[in-house]
This record gives structure tokens, C-alpha cells and sequence, in this order.
């Protein structure tokens, strides 16, 4: 058998190296995580974990590079059911993409609890402060459309799926990452479609509408 090559060896090094240090920073946070426990985990000599990243917080910083590369992709179902724009008729279909996408990177969701706790966001502060450019990119053109066709109300949409997309979030977050499911006393897909029917048609009446005055 042909011995594999050493860039070959070298990648799969770094690859056990952040699958290790994903599961202790998630599990126990950035300071009680040695660089020891990151090799012992990783089957590894400290020396080669140093090799590929020379500090701690290189590795916690590629591990977050990594999950927004990953939550960026074009071909991940959120990210194509934001590019069709159909927002706010695809509430139902973002709300089942945004379970998914917790479920599958329930790890690196907590990194993001973790830097907050212990760097005060100091990781993910650039990523969010793009969220708004992001989502204008996306939507900016189609809802000028929706509104000169009498399609949209009043409310602002942009700020209407930033708030469904944060809100899915944090939901599925406290229930699948914090271990509190029912937080909001009802099972999630009552839950998702309340939230739906409010960020739709919203809490008061409208005029001529069921429960409006007169």
C-alpha cells in the first residue's frame, strides 16, 4: 500500500484536531479547554496540534469560520429558500430549513454562546454586523416589487424576515441547544404556527377585519 502523502496527513490532522475542539469548547467552554486535551482527544502529540494552529484561539476562530462558511453556503435549503425571496409566503418552509439547520450545527451554535460569554462577541461581532447587508442583497429588489404591487403592508418587510429568521432561531436554539423543549408551553409545531400567523397578520385587527371594532 502506497503511504499517503504528507499534505494528505496533514489535513486529516487538522480535521481531528477541530472535530476534538469543537466538542470540548462546546462541552466546557474556551478557558477550561487545555491544548493537552485538545491532542489527547484528537489522538495527537501537542506538538503536532501547534504544528497546525499556533494558539487555542486560532483553532476556536477557524472552528467559526468554518460553521459560517457552512451557513453561507448557496446550497444549503435555508440559503435557497432565501435567495427565491418569497418571503413572507415561504414562513412555513424557512421555519422547517432553520430547524434543520440547528439540528445539524447544534456544536458550533454554542461556540457562538461561548464567545459571548467568555470575549463578549469579540468572534462573531463582523458576522452580524453584515446580517443587514446580507438580507438587503437578497431582498432589497423583490420587495420594492411586492410593494408597488399592493402585496405588502405597511410594516417594513426587511425588518419583518430578519425578525422571522432570528426569531426560528433562538426558538430552535433553546429547544434543541439549551435542552428546554416546550419553553414556550406548547409543542414546536404549535409554537411555529403561532409565530407564523403573527408575523403574518400581527396581533390587532384590522379595519373590516374578524374582531375589529364595529
Amino acid at each position: 500500500m502506497p503511504p499517503v502523502p504528507q499534505h494528505e496527513r496533514s489535513k486529516a490532522s487538522m480535521g481531528r484536531t477541530l472535530e476534538a475542539a469543537l466538542g470540548l469548547f462546546s462541552s466546557q467552554g474556551f478557558r477550561a479547554t487545555s491544548m493537552r486535551q485538545i491532542a489527547d482527544a484528537a489522538g495527537l502529540s501537542v506538538g503536532n496540534v501547534y504544528h497546525h494552529f499556533p494558539s487555542k484561539d486560532s483553532i476556536f476562530q477557524a472552528l467559526l469560520d468554518q460553521y459560517w462558511e457552512r451557513v453561507l453556503d448557496p446550497g444549503l435549503r435555508l440559503n435557497q429558500i432565501f435567495a427565491r425571496a418569497a418571503f413572507p409566503d415561504d414562513l412555513e418552509e424557512m421555519a422547517a430549513a432553520i430547524e434543520e439547520v440547528v439540528e445539524t450545527f447544534r456544536p458550533y451554535i454554542l461556540l457562538i454562546y461561548v464567545d459571548v460569554i467568555e470575549f463578549q462577541g469579540e468572534h462573531i461581532r463582523t458576522f452580524y454586523a453584515g446580517m443587514a447587508g446580507r438580507f438587503e442583497e437578497t431582498y432589497a429588489q423583490r420587495f420594492r416589487e411586492r410593494r408597488q404591487a399592493g402585496e405588502l403592508g405597511d410594516a417594513d418587510p426587511m425588518v419583518a424576515v430578519m425578525v422571522a429568521t432570528r426569531w426560528f432561531f433562538y426558538f430552535f436554539t433553546v429547544e434543541k441547544c439549551f435542552g428546554a423543549p416546550m419553553h414556550f408551553g406548547m409543542s414546536p409545531e404549535a409554537a411555529v404556527a403561532e409565530f407564523i400567523r403573527l408575523l403574518r397578520h400581527g396581533l390587532l385587527p384590522r379595519p373590516g377585519g374578524p374582531g375589529a371594532a364595529g
